[in-house]
């Protein structure tokens, strides 16, 4: 039985699991998915984590997940028929999805505006960690980075205690499920009205929308003032706790329920460290090799850098107790926003601070990218309400109404759709029907 997307074609180039994802939900309901990978390097989801997820067949698993049901090419898009080649797919195709950040696209003639030269009807999905706008647009974000900045850390109820990560990859699999939204609902657009557009999704967005209940919530009950005054309360208590803390024994091999799970993190480099004042940082590197100089050089750790047990990734997760001990010693010495700067002048370190809910609203890439918008409620006034977590760049969506007061569209819903006249919806109401 043929699948509902039958028939469409998807160019799918992605690469670890936000976008992939994306493009293996799409393939599952039957569309065409060809995914496009390095001619040299490939994905770098074949060969992460080769220890844990090398399958009997010599593949990867991780890679096998999120990119089952596709066709796959390979493709050096730095050379001019490597261009010519995608364009002459892109006349064909459907949808062009990728995940690479902002400016990759542009340098390689793979963004949205030369695509659709070759296809004006084309949907053009990216998927990024910050969103299209604002001072981060362009900055290399990872999963981690998603759960740290949307507030999801300290999502678990736990005030004051230490924010905690999630594991599977929550940020990449929600992002994946709201691309293929952004994708379902542009192609809908595209078929109602004959145009194309761009769709763009990021972690940050969909994490925040994973949490639309609390986020809205929190914004309607309190004024940015008192949700600043929270965020500073809870921050506080996170540095009274700290600083009263016992030194903990160290863990065993395999503990039952470790007192500290970030202990027993295999990549030191991906992982979340305490600050000062009670402030956490995310570092998000799955392929640490690369900004590990830099790492040490920023920490003022330069003794570590070519240390035999820390050489490459496979012995320093031999040994990354001894590493994330030494980083916990340091990142205290700053706050999390000073070791912001300090991170970013030293190179190409993936990291983001640590945030609450309450943080959110005065967050300038949340606010460049409308995920929390000003609405002014009919009864309430003026309110911060939860934006899209997707944005589509010819026909976006909008919030258009506060919820209903009790029954109140009755009588419009029955005249405009039902086809109701004034004396049946007489008579419902007599005989209590409506």
């Amino acid at each position: 039985m043929a699948g509902p997307l039958e028939g469409i074609t998807i160019l799918d180039w992605t690469q670890w699991q936000m976008g992939t994802v994306a493009g293996a939900m799409l393939a599952d309901l039957g569309a065409t998915v060809i995914h496009i990978e390095n001619r040299l390097t490939g994905d770098s989801g074949r060969v992460l984590n080769p220890r844990m997820w090398t399958l009997p067949n010599g593949g990867n698993a991780y890679f096998e997940v999120n990119n089952r049901g596709k066709k796959g090419i390979t493709v050096d898009l730095k050379k001019e028929k490597g261009k010519e080649l995608i364009y002459r797919l892109v006349k064909k195709a459907d949808v062009f999805l990728h995940n690479n950040r902002q400016g990759v696209p542009e340098k390689l003639g793979m963004d949205y505006e030369t695509l659709c030269r070759y296809n004006p009807r084309i949907v053009y999905a990216a998927a990024s960690g910050y969103g299209p706008k604002g001072p981060e647009a362009s900055e290399p974000a990872f999963d981690y980075v998603g759960m740290a900045r949307s507030g999801m850390m300290h999502a678990d109820g736990n005030i004051g205690g230490p924010p905690r990560s999630l594991v599977g990859g929550l940020a990449d699999q929600m992002g994946g499920i709201m691309t293929a939204y952004g994708i379902m609902t542009a192609l809908l657009v595209r078929e109602r009205l004959g145009i194309g557009q761009k769709v763009d999704v990021s972690h940050l967005g969909s994490m925040m929308a994973l949490q639309g209940l609390l986020v809205g919530i929190s914004h309607l009950l309190y004024t940015p003032e008192e949700m600043e005054e929270l965020a500073q309360q809870a921050a506080q208590a996170a540095q009274a706790a700290q600083d009263g803390q016992t030194e903990q024994p160290e863990p065993t091999k395999q503990p039952a329920q470790p007192p500290d799970a970030r202990k027993y993190a295999l990549n030191p480099l991906w992982n979340h460290y305490p600050c000062k004042d009670g402030t956490w940082i995310v570092l998000s590197m799955l392929q640490p090799d690369r900004q590990w100089p830099a790492v040490c050089k920023a920490l003022g750790l330069e003794h570590m850098e070519k240390d035999p047990r820390f050489v490459d990734q496979v012995v320093r997760g031999e040994n990354a107790l001894e590493v994330i001990n030494a980083f916990d010693e340091v990142f205290p010495s700053k706050t999390a926003s000073e070791w912001m700067k300090v991170l970013k002048e030293a190179g190409d370190i993936i990291c983001t601070p640590v945030q609450r809910i309450s943080e959110l609203a005065n967050d300038p890439q949340v606010l460049a990218n409308d995920y929390i918008i000003d609405y002014v409620h009919d009864t309430l006034g003026p309110v911060k309400v939860p934006g899209l977590p997707i944005a589509l760049s010819k026909t976006p969506g909008v919030i258009k109404s506060e919820a209903p007061e009790f029954g109140q569209h009755t009588e419009e819903v029955l005249l405009e759709l039902g086809g109701y006249d004034w004396e049946e919806i007489g008579q419902l109401r007599e005989e209590e029907v409506i």
